[in-house]
């Protein structure tokens, strides 16, 4: 069992910057593929980056590719999602989900692949 908690969530003028956090409960951290997601009012939950649990690869949906960074610190059991030049259609609650390695590659970018969600952070870009 995993317990996620996010938090840095915020209200940010376009083109600021964000840096989420996700701490994890448990002994296992390093174990575990980790992952951002975000839902808009409205809208479906969408995948936003992943990293693996053993080599660290890192995934991007295409909306966020070079603005936004996920990272790892398997000491402090923390994932990290670092956004940059933020624009208004980032606007979302994002949440952070977990599920223990290995997994197909193929389901790292879909919600059905993961097994444990946080509750989620609000991020408000106003343009």
């Amino acid at each position: 069992q995993v317990q996620l908690v996010e938090s840095g969530g915020g209200l940010v003028q376009a083109g600021e910057s964000l840096r989420l956090s996700c701490a994890a409960s448990g002994r296992a951290f390093r174990s575990y593929n980790m992952a951002w997601f975000r839902q808009a009012p409205g809208k479906e939950r969408e995948f936003v980056a992943a990293i693996t649990w053993n080599i660290g690869r890192e995934y991007y949906a295409d909306s966020v590719k070079g603005r936004f960074t996920i990272s790892r610190d398997n000491a402090k059991n923390t994932v990290y999602l670092q956004m940059n030049s933020l624009k208004p259609e980032d606007t979302a609650v994002y949440y952070c989900a977990a599920v223990m390695g290995p997994t197909p590659a193929s389901r790292l970018t879909t919600t059905r692949g993961y097994d444990y969600w946080g509750q989620g952070t609000q991020v408000t870009v106003s343009s």
